[in-house]
């Protein structure tokens, strides 16, 4: 198997397991992708880490040999399928944190944008180099970049094919957090342990409130917020948070 998925108490980890080509990703890999996330959905785990083995690349992309002698009806099948995967990783119910050591190039980098989240360790290499071939993002950098750096930053970063470092990264708001080093899976068990902070149900509604003004127009993610704040007040958790307040205490969530 090149793409291992385990089970950590509450968490899963996906690790891109392929090391000797820099955990380039190739169609059986995007496959058993989508099996794991299958998985991952069903199995009622509260979040998703997602690694690279080896200390050289969290994935340095697609597996450009595949690409060679396909036809125009392949190459389209290719794009809908990887977009697919990655959709349905952005699409999860819980959150994800994409831990990068290491290259993230290509559709390593369009693997790390479908998760919630983004860590990386320093020495990360960061980028969409496809126009270097003649091609340009397949799996979903050309919509996912822009609305994480803005349309003229991931402008910059397609069309010059350039690969940024770490710094610069979070500097422009590709990645959320930069550590010195550490162990990838720990950071990412950490991270989420700190993101969800005993909240569940408060940031799975606030996750998808976010996620919807890429979607839709503000008058309408502006209704969407609204029915999602409601829905949030009518847990537990949100009367436990509100009592907690008042009489001046810690909260006790419950996850419900």
């Amino acid at each position: 198997m090149t793409i291992q998925l385990c089970y950590d108490g509450e968490l899963a980890v996906l690790t891109i397991d392929r090391p000797a080509a820099l955990n380039a990703l190739n169609v059986d890999m995007l496959k058993a992708l989508t099996g794991h996330v299958d998985d991952i959905e069903r199995s009622g785990v509260r979040g998703l880490v997602v690694v690279g083995a080896g200390d050289r690349a969290f994935c340095a992309g697609a597996d450009i040999a595949e690409l060679q002698d396909r036809s125009p009806q392949q190459h389209l099948e290719g794009s809908l399928s990887g977009q697919a995967v990655f959709s349905r990783l952005a699409a999860l119910s819980m959150p994800s944190v994409a831990v990068i050591r290491g290259a993230a190039l290509g559709g390593g980098l369009e693997l790390a944008m479908a998760c919630s989240y983004r860590v990386a360790l320093a020495g990360a290499k960061l980028g969409l180099p496809e126009i270097k071939l003649g091609l340009i993002p397949g799996y979903g950098g050309t919509q996912r970049l822009p609305r994480l750096v803005g349309t003229a930053r991931a402008l910059d970063l397609i069309t010059t094919g350039r690969v940024v470092g770490a710094d610069e990264a979070l500097e422009i708001g590709l990645i959320d957090r930069l550590l010195e080093q550490g162990d990838p899976v720990a950071v990412g068990k950490a991270y989420l342990a700190e993101v969800s902070a005993g909240r569940p149900m408060a940031l799975h509604f606030a996750r998808e409130a976010v996620l919807t003004a890429a979607r839709l127009d503000l008058d309408a993610g502006l209704r969407a917020e609204a029915e999602l704040f409601t829905r949030a007040t009518c847990t537990a958790d949100a009367r436990e948070g509100i009592d907690a307040f008042l009489a001046k205490r810690a909260p006790q969530f419950t996850g419900q």
